[in-house]
């Protein structure tokens, strides 16, 4: 039990993590010169959806529950937020753009889509699956 609980703390601090990574990864985009204008491909927010999703689904299957997965989750909107709003100094590490917008809000669709799937249950060598999904 102890453990498990540790496991759950430990992904909590791995999602805060992803989330103090992902406010400043998330704005880098390329500029793909094309003959009818420019296209801004955001390839930073794209790699920090897919590593906020690895890292939801990896701590469910670590843990064998879905807690693993809402830890994770929960320390990156921690994260999130508390980068998202003002400094003393008046910086932000989020401002308001299409871009923020689109990391916050899909972030948190994609992540509470993540986080509600059921894992599988773990079959031991030799032993048939009972067809059961994992529980909370």
């Amino acid at each position: 039990m102890i453990a498990r609980v540790a496991g759950v703390l430990g992904l909590g601090v791995a999602g805060v993590v992803i989330g103090v990574l992902g406010a400043f990864v998330q704005a880098h985009r390329a500029l793909v010169e094309l003959p009818w204008g420019t296209l801004t491909v955001p390839w930073g927010l794209a790699l920090v959806w897919i590593a906020l999703l690895a890292g939801i689904r990896g701590g469910a299957w670590a843990i064998g529950s879905r807690w693993g997965a809402w830890a994770v989750l929960g320390g990156w909107l921690v994260a999130t937020v508390a980068l998202s709003a003002e400094s003393p100094s008046g910086d932000l590490a989020l401002s308001g753009g299409g871009r923020q917008l689109a990391y916050l809000l899909g972030g948190v669709i994609m992540g509470s889509a993540a986080a509600t799937l059921r894992v599988p249950r773990r079959v031991n060598a030799g032993q048939e699956p009972s067809g059961e999904q994992g529980r909370l």
